[in-house]
């Protein structure tokens, strides 16, 4: 029997092959998990003297002054980005040929050009006694050209209709972009731009390279310092522990993105629709308004 048109419901024996696909899979990778577990804890890192350290107040402290470290890091260039990113976009949707132009070879090339070497150029010949900025610069200018694309691919998938419209009534071009084409294509770009965030947040490891003291240079440092146990040196605790933080970090920012997203879908729900900017709608008002003005100079 059909489900639809692009989707046959599963036999029995194709239920059944899938069931046996699953469990193989499934026991593949308890195997692959548990073997690497086994490689672990035969090489001695699950060893309890590669942990003590973490119990330790000051370890503690170095550990929250790299987070606060990676969070203000984070802040300043997602908003840098942003700011770059609808900067960049207005001027890709620009009227002036020049315009786009200029601004189309900027997005490319920073879209092109490696993050990690961008951020080790600007810290060499620029930043070189301030390495935040360095990795605040090369993740605003990376991460901006990537929301600028985000933002004009969202602004485009708007129906022309709308924007023909809201030229039909006499809207200059920055009024249809903020009151009519901006806030329709804003819904359809939020997970890609909370995406992309999260990609900002999860680069900010990459400072690590400038000697920047945020999280994952902290942990790298502390499993460098830590007196090996029986020969080990405590790097996979240090993964384990760092690791989760920045998964942890991850998942809290796009809890949030998932939170944004509801509110905008049950705000929309609650508020009654606006009248469609099209042209029927248009023609019927003007019709109303010329048969009002007949109905009077009849009477």
């Amino acid at each position: 029997m059909s489900g639809s048109v692009l989707y046959d419901v599963p036999g029995p024996k194709a239920r059944v092959r899938n069931r046996i696909y699953g469990a193989l899979s499934t026991v593949a990778l308890l195997g692959l998990i548990g073997f690497v577990l086994y490689r672990l804890d035969d090489t001695g890192q699950f060893q309890a003297g590669l942990w003590d350290d973490y119990e330790y107040t000051e370890t503690q402290q170095r550990i929250v002054d790299g987070l606060v470290t990676t969070l203000k890091t984070f802040a300043i260039a997602a908003v840098l980005s942003l700011v770059l990113g609808t900067v960049l976009a207005a001027a890709r949707l620009s009227d002036h040929k020049p315009v786009r132009w200029a601004a189309a070879v900027v997005v490319e090339f920073f879209r092109a050009m490696p993050l990690l070497i961008m951020i080790f150029l600007l810290y060499a010949a620029v930043f070189t006694s301030d390495p935040m900025w360095a990795l605040v610069i090369g993740l605003t200018l990376y991460n901006g050209s990537v929301q600028a694309e985000i933002f004009r691919s969202g602004i485009n998938a708007v129906p022309r209709g709308q924007s023909e419209a809201a030229y039909a009534i006499g809207l200059r071009k920055t009024q249809v972009m903020t009151s009519v084409l901006v806030p329709q294509a804003v819904r359809s770009m939020l997970p890609s731009i909370i995406s992309q965030l999260v990609v900002t947040l999860k680069d900010t490891s990459l400072g690590f390279i400038i000697l920047y003291e945020e999280l994952l240079f902290v942990g790298k440092s502390f499993a460098q310092q830590t007196p090996p146990v029986n020969g080990v040196y405590a790097f996979i605790p240090m993964v384990i522990v760092f690791g989760s933080i920045y998964i942890l970090l991850c998942l809290a920012l796009s809890s949030v993105a998932t939170w944004i997203e509801r509110r905008t879908k049950r705000s929309r729900k609650g508020t009654p629709p606006a009248m469609p900017l099209n042209g029927a709608a248009l023609t019927a008002e003007t019709t109303a308004g010329g048969a009002g003005a007949d109905g009077v100079q009849a009477g």
